[in-house]
């Protein structure tokens, strides 16, 4: 079924409800008159604020490896503290970017955020050992502290991303009870 509106293209009302549930839809509109349809522009367009969340995990993860605090954990002469800290942040960022591609089961999305902020809290708990093993607290280890901020930073990302993931799954169930 396809609807007229005032401009006198047509539309098909899934498309809407596709849009209403947060899912990535793309709606195009087909010309009355001839009714073929527009090329595709090439334009990616990010409709989920928690695909920007957690995407942002991923610069900000990285942008640990270039702070005195890893340098600080790569001085490790066992070496098991550099490779834990390494393999948590990387299984937090790749478990993240895999959680973009979840978008279809919300539910399913929402258990691999939480894998991901585990590995990630794993992480942070080793920097903060590494920094008490450091020195004497001050401000001589400004930097430090930084570098344990940016890994707060990332978890505080991959929190508002499950939190904007169950605000869409509990606007999904809000919408089936009206229907």
């Amino acid at each position: 079924m396809l609807l007229k509106t005032s401009a006198g293209t047509r539309q098909n009302p899934v498309e809407w409800s596709r849009m209403i549930v947060g899912r990535p839809a793309e709606i195009r509109f087909q010309h009355p008159a001839s009714g073929r349809k527009p090329a595709k522009n090439n334009i990616i367009v990010i409709q989920r604020i928690q695909t920007v969340f957690l995407l942002l995990v991923l610069p900000v993860n990285i942008g640990f490896y270039f702070t005195p605090m890893f340098s600080h954990a790569m001085l490790d002469p066992s070496g098991w503290l550099s490779n834990g800290l390494i393999a948590a942040l990387l299984f937090s960022m790749a478990l993240s970017v895999y959680a973009v591609f979840l978008f279809g089961d919300r539910l399913n999305q929402m258990r691999w955020v939480k894998r991901a902020m585990f590995f990630q809290l794993i992480a942070i708990g080793m920097n903060i050992g590494i920094f008490f093993t450091v020195g004497r607290l001050g401000m001589n280890l400004l930097t430090e502290m930084f570098s344990v901020g940016l890994l707060v930073l990332a978890l505080v990302f991959q929190y508002l991303a499950l939190h904007y993931i169950d605000k869409d799954e509990k606007l999904v169930k809000s919408m089936d009870r009206i229907r």
